[in-house]
């Protein structure tokens, strides 16, 4: 039996900037809630959340952690999660699994960077939000800015519940805006009357029959208006704002007061999933309906093991149970169910809807993956932006060459937003994630964790090569060596695949003649046609040809970079009774894809990545004549409150390798960035030059 009704459960997220006191405050929230006999803290290393090396020595979080407890009558289950942009995984993956994204924002430095981009992403994941201002005990505070600040930003749902009794070292409770004192105390900042104007407006605008009643002059009951605002959260009309200080716990009890009586419950966002048929089908917030979690997060336990963490969004997960895992048709047994307190666990029989748990020792769960009653159900994917910052790697000691990969592969599990890839070409182990501090910890944890050092270095930029013309040609591949010699000769036609067709569209039979089949491969983005006619090559030896182009495609042609982007047709060619055999037609086609390629105007296309920089307005000039000269193009830019700029723009990945540092100097420090992969396209001639003769003079000196 749940031990928990599902309605009163609260599964919050909290999520900002850096330096906002989100888990300071998760560790007071704890204390406030009867757990432990202290408030855990950041600064002295006694953190329930903070409780890696790293994570301690920084003084700030790198991963998400999990806490819970009672309060209200409410079961809250809170991830505390990493503020800045670098390990934006660790947010995407919490978002998914709750119904409320409590927003942050530091009293004295207002909205940041990371501050929009979170406030966008729960919006994405369609949860109810509120904004809580926290360390209003700070300086050079300027509340009525900030008020309007956030409601420009972010817009007019944005309505505070309470509001500060006096600000700064004078900061020390709330006043409500819903149920406004008779007696408002002195200092009060703003007019608590005029708020509760515009904050029922925003509540009944979700509600049709309380708006008519409203408007009418009736008195709402304050059950009503409660019922209204979770009601107004879940509909976005509502937003509400809450002030805090983590530091001194002024505005604490009222905060977790107000989400215990108005954050959203699991039965208050639709979820669904898709069944083994393709079909989408409505998830039931209920403990009787079949089993269906998804994995949100996985950590590796030096002790423990590998443990991923899941939300229950329908029916009951019991220890000892066989489940369906998404993607595949095996049946997983549930060894051990974890409740979770930071890095503290202590094992459950059962969880049910709503519960946030880990399971361990399963080595195939992947984050984004569905535990399932029925076979093929699946949650939506989880989505994680493209790491593009990358490092070649390799280890300092010889002893380290057999453990590097395994245990690269271990972050890889743990972060989404981590990449691990070997360059067939370059044969570079190459990692890449979201920024240089991103790889940095990284190393640091392969270090301290693994016991693996490694030397790093700038990889080679993943160019590709295409054409830009058309070329028909043949090439015979004839060897006589005593005894039984290699023949073989394939006439081959090499053209570009045009830009955003849709392949089975684009080869109809009616566009190639005497077509008979093509295959198209998605990784290169290339088709082979078959035109022969007449048998002037034997069909069992076709594969060997289409084995021939791609082993050569795979390698490069004219500077070493994978191929993408062609058509290559094979129209005719010729066989030997006796010497012919698949390794000679493999070779003729290898030397004809090179040869045909060669003439047909060869190009070489580069990554293009989205950027999104946020800067103090006075260096906007300064970056945008930068930008210019990295062969950037400026998409557009948007002014935003706090006398910052937001350049959105496309650059080259070449020109951005080492953005951060350039930033950091161009504006002292202030300015942030984030970056995703957009899409490749062509090199200018001039930088092909430069590229081409670099590879040429690399592989003269290997050889």
């Amino acid at each position: 039996m749940a031990k928990h009704q599902v309605e009163n459960i609260r599964n919050m997220v909290l999520v900002g900037h850096g330096a906002t006191g989100k888990t300071t405050l998760a560790d007071l929230l704890l204390f406030k809630a009867g757990v432990g006999s202290r408030a855990g803290s950041v600064d002295d290393g006694t953190s329930v959340l903070d409780t890696e090396d790293d994570e301690q020595d920084r003084k700030s979080s790198i991963t998400s952690a999990l806490i819970h407890f009672e309060h209200g009558g409410k079961r809250f289950n809170v991830i505390d999660t990493p503020g800045y942009p670098d390990f934006i995984g660790q947010v995407l993956g919490a978002l998914a699994v709750v119904e409320t994204a409590v927003i942050v924002i530091n009293a004295g430095s207002g909205i940041e960077v990371n501050t929009r981009r979170v406030f966008a992403k729960s919006g994405d994941a369609g949860i109810g939000r509120a904004i809580v201002i926290n360390k209003c005990d700070g300086e050079n505070i300027n509340c009525e800015q900030l008020l309007s600040d956030i409601q420009e930003s972010f817009g007019t749902a944005c309505v505070p519940l309470n509001l500060p009794v006096g600000l700064g070292a004078d900061f020390n409770g709330v006043v409500s805006t819903l149920q406004v004192p008779s007696d408002i105390p002195a200092g009060t900042v703003g007019d608590p009357k005029a708020v509760n104007q515009t904050a029922m407006d925003a509540i009944v605008e979700a509600d049709e029959e309380l708006m008519m009643r409203f408007l009418e002059g009736e008195a709402l009951a304050p059950d009503e208006i409660a019922a209204g605002v979770s009601k107004a959260i879940a509909a976005g009309t509502l937003i509400p704002i809450f002030f805090t200080s983590s530091k001194t716990g002024a505005g604490v009890p009222e905060l977790m007061a107000a989400l215990a009586q108005f954050a959203l419950s699991p039965l208050d966002i639709k979820r669904s999933g898709t069944n083994a048929g393709g079909n989408e089908v409505a998830v039931e917030a209920n403990t009787k309906a079949g089993l269906v979690a998804q994995v949100f997060k996985s950590r590796i336990d030096p002790f423990v093991a590998k443990m991923s963490y899941i939300r229950i969004f329908s029916g009951e997960l019991k220890k000892d149970a066989n489940v369906h895992m998404s993607g595949t048709d095996k049946t997983v047994r549930i060894a051990q169910l974890l409740e979770m307190q930071g890095a503290h666990h202590e094992s459950v029989d059962s969880a049910s809807v709503g519960d946030l748990v880990a399971v361990v020792k399963m080595d195939d769960l992947k984050v984004g993956d569905t535990l399932s009653k029925d076979v093929g159900f699946a949650m939506p994917a989880i989505s994680f932006p493209t790491p593009m910052i990358g490092l070649a790697v390799e280890p300092k000691s010889r002893a380290d060459q057999s453990k590097i990969s395994g245990a690269l592969a271990k972050f890889e599990d743990e972060d989404q937003t981590f990449q691990i890839y070997r360059d067939p070409q370059t044969k570079e182990m190459v990692i890449r994630g979201m920024s240089e501090l991103h790889l940095q910890i990284i190393q640091e944890r392969l270090l301290k964790r693994e016991k693996v050092d490694v030397n790093t270095h700038l990889p080679k930029i993943p160019y590709r090569e295409t054409v830009a013309g058309t070329s028909e040609g043949h090439y015979r591949h004839k060897k006589q060596s005593g005894g039984s010699g290699q023949f073989g000769e394939v006439h081959f036609k090499v053209s570009p695949m045009p830009i955003d067709v849709d392949p089975d569209e684009y080869f109809v039979k009616d566009r190639f003649e005497s077509m008979r089949n093509f295959k198209y491969h998605p990784e290169f983005n290339y088709a082979f046609v078959d035109r022969i006619s007449q048998g002037s090559i034997p069909n069992n030896f076709i594969p060997a040809i289409e084995k021939g182009v791609i082993e050569r495609m795979s390698q490069g042609v004219l500077a070493d970079f994978q191929v993408e982007g062609v058509i290559v047709e094979l129209y005719f060619g010729k066989d030997h009774p006796v010497d012919s055999n698949e390794t000679a037609f493999k070779t003729a086609a290898s030397h004809c894809f090179k040869q045909e390629f060669l003439k047909a105007k060869p190009a070489l296309l580069e990554p293009i990545v989205n950027i999104e920089i946020s800067v103090p307005d006075d260096k906007l000039g300064d970056i945008t004549s930068d930008l210019n000269g990295r062969r950037g193009r400026v998409e557009g830019m948007e002014g935003v409150p706090g006398g910052f700029q937001i350049i959105r723009a496309k650059v080259p990945l070449s020109e951005v390798m080492t953005y951060a540092r350039s930033l950091s100097s161009m504006t002292g420090g202030q300015g942030s960035f984030s970056l995703e992969f957009s899409h490749y396209e062509l090199v200018p001639p001039n930088e092909q030059a430069k590229i081409v003769a670099a590879a040429q003079k690399a592989k003269e000196e290997e050889s």
